[in-house]
């Protein structure tokens, strides 16, 4: 099971294109050691996953 789930995360941001965008470029972040992690203890060890889990708690969002 994905986590976390692709529904929920439809629910905090309103465009797939927006929430593969914002996912990317946070994981680039986190990655080039340019962000520190906003998710105290994260279930993945991957950027990308992260990014989302931070999407998903509402820490990470989109203005327009």
């Amino acid at each position: 099971m994905i986590y976390p789930s692709i529904d929920n995360l439809l629910k905090k941001i309103d465009s797939t294109y927006t929430l593969v965008t914002l996912s990317a470029k946070r994981a680039r972040q986190l990655q080039e050691g340019n962000g520190h992690l906003m998710v105290e203890h994260p279930r993945s060890v991957k950027e990308v996953g992260q990014a989302l889990e931070e999407i998903n708690a509402g820490l990470l969002t989109c203005k327009r």
